[in-house]
């Protein structure tokens, strides 16, 4: 009963958010309000303060290990991830995003050893943004909402915070570790719930690992640390929205995204 009341609910939130949004002009669906700014800005401090404490040394012990060691688990995370993509590639009717996507995941799932190794690049299928429910709503045309910053996951908005939600119900990999009947088939010693979270948490390493330097410099070097977060989020999120060639060639797919996010 709960579960599928829950589901209905995010159901009627998507819908609400859609309809609203759909009066709103386009240039507007790339901003977001400032609803709470005083609960961010201390929720900013709180993250930094889990960052220095406990993220940031744990990404400079994953950094210590040999880089094709690194490289090598990166690519299998970002395997694992595409299918996440995959799903939203197909929800946004981008069907020459899931045929690159849907490629990429076969070659380097068989060929590349389970991800580990990208093969697919070289055969002509280019790694690409990843795709996420936020920026399928955005497309849909769901207006960002309001910017808040959420707890250990970071920077957000409504519609972002909404597409969190979203990946659950869309994400392969969630479905299938949290699959009791997919368990009983495949036996539960390999899909256990706590191996998507292990996962989840890996991936998150590796992105504070590639960010090391450049968060550091923006501390130091912002006036307003708390300002220059939200102009990158909403700018970057803007960018995968409208799959600008800024997002998909320039930045790091990692700059800026949600830890959960990815």
């Amino acid at each position: 009963m709960m579960p599928k009341l829950i589901k209905l609910l995010f159901g009627a939130s998507i819908l609400s958010l859609v309809v609203f949004s759909s009066q709103i002009n386009a240039e507007e669906k790339y901003t977001a309000n400032e609803c709470f700014e005083k609960f961010s800005r201390g929720t900013l401090k709180f993250n930094q303060g889990i960052d220095r404490a406990l993220f940031k040394p744990v990404a400079k012990g994953y950094r210590a290990l040999p880089l094709p060691l690194r490289k090598g688990t990166s690519n299998f995370l970002d395997n694992l991830r595409s299918l996440l993509s995959l799903s939203n590639n197909i929800l946004q009717g981008d069907m020459q995003g899931a045929y690159n996507t849907a490629g990429r995941f076969a070659i380097n799932t068989t060929v590349g050893i389970l991800g580990v190794f990208d093969p697919a690049a070289k055969m002509g299928f280019e790694k690409e943004s990843r795709e996420d429910f936020g920026q399928t709503l955005g497309v849909w045309g769901a207006d960002s909402g309001c910017y808040f910053v959420l707890p250990i996951l970071g920077p957000t908005t409504t519609r972002d915070a909404i597409g969190l939600v979203g990946n659950v119900f869309i994400d392969p990999v969630y479905q299938l570790t949290h699959n009791t009947e997919t368990d009983v088939v495949v036996g539960n010693d390999n899909l256990q719930e706590h191996n998507y979270y292990y996962y989840r948490g890996t991936d998150a390493v590796d992105f504070r690992s590639k960010n090391i330097e450049s968060i550091d410099s923006l501390e130091k070097n912002s006036i307003d640390f708390y300002a220059s977060v939200k102009s990158l989020y909403l700018q970057n999120r803007a960018q995968k929205i409208s799959n600008s060639p800024v997002s998909q060639k320039d930045q790091d797919d990692s700059d800026w995204e949600e830890i959960d996010n990815q």
